[in-house]
């Protein structure tokens, strides 16, 4: 159970420190209370072994429960702690609850919501932050609430499809890798006893697994060495500050997977942009918001320099569409956007745009990958009981000629 570090005021007006175990601030707070202290400051204390334990983030599809439960509950007019204290008790996930807990202790030290979220970037993304900041402003606290539960929908929906196609291909991979490990690891070995014995003249395919099959077994070595570089380099890619970019570069060469990969970061780009805009954050505050939450940085460093250039003066559709990145039709709507100040509708078009467009990939990609692994694999296979099937007509053979 987490310890939290409290000062409060006892009954006398004295000062008081200690700690106080609880699951949550809240709880603490309450514990508190009925001994008859006012609590002053509460802190979770934490151990040396809890660094970043008690830091775990808070899954997309959690933020998107919480933000929809809490349009209904501000909407319904419910003080925002006592809806916020409901939402935390309701929720499973133990880094939420903790979020929303200590939530609630800055709201009720006289904090405004959206500094309460500005503290725990392991839940909210800095959009969704700037997003609250205007809705507090303008008073549409629970519009702006539904429509961002509604963005991050769309974002877990965009994320599992590329998620999805990314995945299929690199599990039809392993298995194909796994398959041909067994076979010339295991089952041709069995037979290389055999065919050594009976002195038999081997076909060239036969021979060149029994090579493969010498490798996993005499030399087995390379293949563990092999496959350590292998899973090294993915960890080195997709896990390490020095890697991420070399991946995102990388990512961005391969034919088919790019049009996914460019597809899925523009349309991200674009509904958060629009989201913000149509929240009244200012487009310039806005673009660098978004730029920081892009992930690839090739994409970061071309917005980036457009953001700057756009600084200098020179709008906003042309300098985007210098970047390269958009195609034709989304720098005609950022045009007209620009043009007949209906930049935030324009962006929520383009964002559509992309989406579809993003899906109608995803299948192409899954259409044409599909046969090519299933012939991958059957070449694979194919080429395996060739080569066992005539090394045995070879024995057979060469028995019969010896009797």
């Amino acid at each position: 159970m987490p310890k939290f570090a409290y000062a409060a005021i006892d009954a006398s007006g004295a000062t008081i420190e200690g700690f106080q175990k609880a699951d949550t601030i809240g709880d603490a707070r309450s514990a508190l209370i009925e001994q008859h202290l006012y609590p002053v400051k509460i802190e979770e204390k934490r151990g040396s072994l809890q660094f970043e334990l008690t830091q775990e983030k808070v899954k997309k599809k959690e933020l998107m429960h919480f933000t929809r439960q809490l349009a209904v509950f501000v909407k319904a007019g419910i003080p925002i702690t006592e809806a916020l204290d409901i939402i935390g008790d309701e929720t499973s996930d133990v880094a939420l609850r903790r979020t929303i807990s200590s939530m609630v202790e800055g709201l009720r030290n006289g904090g405004t919501l959206s500094d309460a979220a500005g503290k725990h970037p392991e839940a909210f993304p800095m959009y969704y932050i700037g997003i609250l900041q205007s809705a507090e402003l303008t008073g549409k606290l629970d519009e702006t609430l539904d429509s961002l539960a509604g963005y991050l929908e769309r974002e877990i929906e965009t994320r599992s499809k590329v998620v999805a196609a990314l995945s299929y291909p690199m599990v039809v991979m392993v298995l194909a890798v796994i398959t041909v490990a067994v076979l010339a690891g295991y089952v041709l070995p069995q037979f290389k006893p055999l065919f050594e014995e009976l002195g038999a003249d081997l076909p060239l395919p036969t021979r060149m697994l029994l090579g493969v099959a010498t490798i996993f077994t005499d030399m087995i070595y390379i293949p563990i060495g092999f496959f350590v570089l292998l899973f090294g380099s993915i960890f080195w890619l997709f896990k390490t500050e020095s890697g991420k970019p070399n991946k995102d570069k990388l990512l961005l060469k391969i034919p088919v997977i790019r049009g996914i990969v460019e597809y899925s970061i523009l349309e991200r780009f674009c509904r958060i942009l629009g989201a913000m805009m149509k929240a009244g954050v200012p487009l310039p505050e806005g673009l660098k918001t978004t730029t920081e939450a892009t992930d690839n940085v090739v994409f970061r460093e071309a917005l980036e320099r457009a953001q700057e250039v756009m600084l200098e003066g020179a709008g906003f559709a042309r300098p985007l569409a210098d970047t390269g990145l958009f195609p034709g039709a989304a720098k005609q709507m950022f045009k007209v956007g620009e043009e007949t100040g209906t930049l935030d509708e324009q962006l929520e078009v383009a964002s559509f745009y992309f989406d579809r467009e993003l899906e109608s990939r995803i299948k192409k990609f899954t259409m044409m990958f599909e046969p090519l692994m299933i012939v991958f694999v059957g070449v694979i296979v194919g080429f395996v009981a060739m080569a066992l099937v005539s090394a045995m007509y070879g024995v057979l053979g060469e028995t019969k000629n010896q009797i």
